[in-house]
């Protein structure tokens, strides 16, 4: 061991007694039975709908609220008291208008307060007391552990507890020891949080997930194809800003670039009443609490227009030089003959319409107009100096990864790409050849090098984070082509199509889903794959549990566009000590519902497992943390006490 590591170590551990207690210490925490673990994904900008799923625990709160009270309160007290749990201010402001006497409110508090010292040491039953004293609200936890550990077996302190609570409330403390103890109960019922992947885009708040993401008390992310993205026009790559303008414009979310991350539109505004029209196919998705007016709706669908064209010119030179990305068919805009107005895309002709070229140059179509190169010019410049965007791309790069190894499971967002033989395929970069693991430990590589580097905007990693998005070999993207192009300007369905890696059917099949365990040194008979990015249409019979439950696809519809095709709102995934849960969520209307009334929108859980036996800590991605914390003291022991 390293001498100046040791001398670190001696300094907090003085004496062979404390290192003793600290290995007697970490050797309990190891049979503890491991904690639960809470998947969600594709949360694409849905906060209120996150929110309220992350509250709950996915049911987990109300659950053990169950347990508990199940034969003091009935269903509706059941309800009223999870939803207080679930948003402790809101409720209990409605809970105070209904009391006229001031005798009967302190009658509840006491209760309530009861009710919250209860629940809490059965939903911490599997931590240390260290542990569940870093969760107690901090300005409160000398009197709820007094409350806690209460013992009257000589009946000598049953006045001291009741002052107790009867001082908190004479002193206007019990609202916020109630809020407290609620928000300790929901940290308490998961342990720790998996974001497997699309934070960003569609929906109206993605920043106000990313927000509460940073002030979670444990968590991981596996980024999705979205999520890289934004961090693509972060870290420099001008194709990938052009898309996340584009998409904000098409589902009217352009507010979220202007007001909450403050990039300066204007520029671009400009452009666009320049140069463009009404247009139906770039109208914006609207909101449905939401309506544009005409003059709104008319000046997205120009930007819409504007940053399209933008994006569409951006890409052809990345395209040109990297010819090992073997997208020569996605330049587009030079396949277009601008005379007849038509388009030869894979041998096939096809008539335009709702065309935007007034900005091409038929003979170089690639080429940016001076006024377009000093848009996304300034619009980089100001996204890179965004505070809080930086502050939120920083927190996603350093708590994410393309997939993820824990406690026996394999975490990723899209897919590892395969071919038809159900063999993971290859991708040549910079003269080498890399596939399965090694291929997305590539595109990682590059992605960090990318974001390292924010002053190269057209380098190889640069080029490889917009490659994730739309390349045919990206683990993110999962299909052959991204047909945008297509989809604005040709009438027929047919060249929409976006035909899928093979991976998305072959992931049916358990002995599939076995190799690509083993591909990522994972154990396939105790293994699992977490997958997102694609909804489960439930609506159309399609099983969300795969491969005899090798294969667990979680992205149910958190997105509201989805939802008419899914039939459900998301999906998330529970697993603790006994075993994995499917949970099916239906579809969340507001937080004032489920306030008047306790409606709490989970419908069916589906056992995924079932564990043969309890697992613990140490058979945990922490125990083995763990276990090399107890070798590393038993060695600087020996080094240090022994001789």
């Amino acid at each position: 061991m390293d001498t100046k590591y040791l001398d670190l170590l001696a300094e907090k551990f003085d004496s062979e007694e404390k290192v003793v207690t600290e290995i007697i210490n970490l050797e309990a925490i190891l049979n503890l039975p491991k904690g639960t673990e809470h998947f969600v994904s594709d949360l694409h900008g849905e906060y209120h709908a996150f929110q309220h799923v992350l509250r709950n625990g996915s049911g987990k709160v109300k659950e053990k609220i169950t347990d508990i009270f199940q034969d003091q309160m009935t269903q509706e007290e059941i309800d009223e008291f999870a939803t207080l749990v679930y948003y402790p201010e809101e409720k209990i402001k409605l809970i105070k208008n209904r009391f006229h006497d001031r005798h009967e409110l302190n009658q509840w508090y006491e209760t309530t307060i009861d009710h919250m010292i209860q629940l809490i040491p059965y939903a911490s039953s599997k931590y240390t007391r260290s542990k569940l004293r870093k969760a107690l609200p901090e300005q409160f936890v000398y009197v709820i552990e007094e409350l806690l550990y209460k013992s009257d077996k000589y009946s000598n302190k049953k006045q001291y507890y009741e002052k107790i609570v009867q001082q908190l409330i004479m002193l206007g403390q019990a609202d916020k020891l109630i809020t407290g103890l609620s928000y300790t109960i929901q940290q308490l019922v998961v342990d720790h949080l998996h974001v497997v992947g699309d934070i960003y885009d569609r929906g109206p708040d993605p920043d106000k997930i990313m927000d509460t993401l940073i002030n979670y008390h444990s968590l991981d992310i596996q980024w999705g194809n979205h999520d890289v993205l934004w961090l693509g026009a972060y870290a420099g790559s001008k194709a990938c800003l052009a898309n996340i303008i584009r998409i904000c414009a098409r589902y009217d979310n352009l507010d979220i670039i202007e007001d909450v991350y403050g990039i300066n539109l204007r520029p671009l505004v400009n452009l666009a009443e320049k140069y463009y029209d009404d247009n139906p196919a770039f109208r914006p998705k609207e909101h449905p609490n939401r309506p544009l007016n005409e003059y709104e709706a008319l000046q997205i669908t120009k930007i819409h227009q504007a940053i399209a064209m933008i994006q569409f010119k951006l890409e052809s030179p990345i395209i040109k030089r990297r010819p090992e990305f073997n997208m020569d068919e996605r330049l587009l805009l030079e396949k277009v003959d601008y005379e007849n107005n038509e388009v030869t895309v894979y041998g096939h002709t096809y008539p335009l319409e709702h065309t935007c070229f007034a900005t091409i140059d038929p003979d170089h179509p690639e080429t940016l107009l001076s006024e377009e190169q000093e848009v996304i010019d300034n619009l980089l410049l100001s996204i890179q100096h965004s505070e809080k965007l930086s502050r939120h791309m920083k927190f996603l790069m350093k708590k994410g990864s393309l997939y993820l190894r824990y406690n026996g499971n394999l975490l990723i967002h899209g897919c590892i790409p395969m071919d038809e033989q159900g063999n993971v395929e290859e991708m040549e970069i910079d003269g080498a050849t890399y596939k399965g693991r090694a291929l997305l430990d590539q595109f990682e590589y590059y992605l960090r090098q990318s974001f390292t580097h924010l002053d190269q905007t057209d380098d190889l990693a640069t080029d490889m984070v917009w490659y994730l998005w739309t390349g045919e070999y990206s683990s993110l993207f999962g299909k052959r082509a991204m047909t945008t192009f297509e989809r604005y300007f040709i009438r027929d369905k047919s060249a929409h199509k976006e035909t899928k890696n093979p991976y998305y059917y072959l992931r049916e099949d358990e002995a599939v889903c076995r190799e690509l365990l083993e591909e990522f040194d994972l154990d396939p008979e105790q293994g699992h794959i977490i997958n997102g990015h694609t909804p489960v249409k439930e609506v159309e019979g399609e099983n969300p549990i795969k491969a005899n439950g090798k294969m667990i696809v979680i992205d149910g519809g958190f997105s509201k566009p989805y939802q008419s095709t899914t039939g459900i709102a998301g999906y998330t995934l529970l697993y603790n000590s006994f075993g994995m849960q499917l949970v099916a969520h239906q579809q969340f209307n507001s937080k004032d519902e489920v306030l008047l009334n306790g409606a709490d929108v989970l419908s069916v859980r589906r056992v995924v497992d079932k564990e043969l036996k309890r697992q613990k800590v140490r058979e945990t991605n922490v125990g083995q943390e763990l276990l090399e914390q107890i070798d590393m003291l038993k060695r600087f022991m020996a080094y240090r006490y022994m001789n």
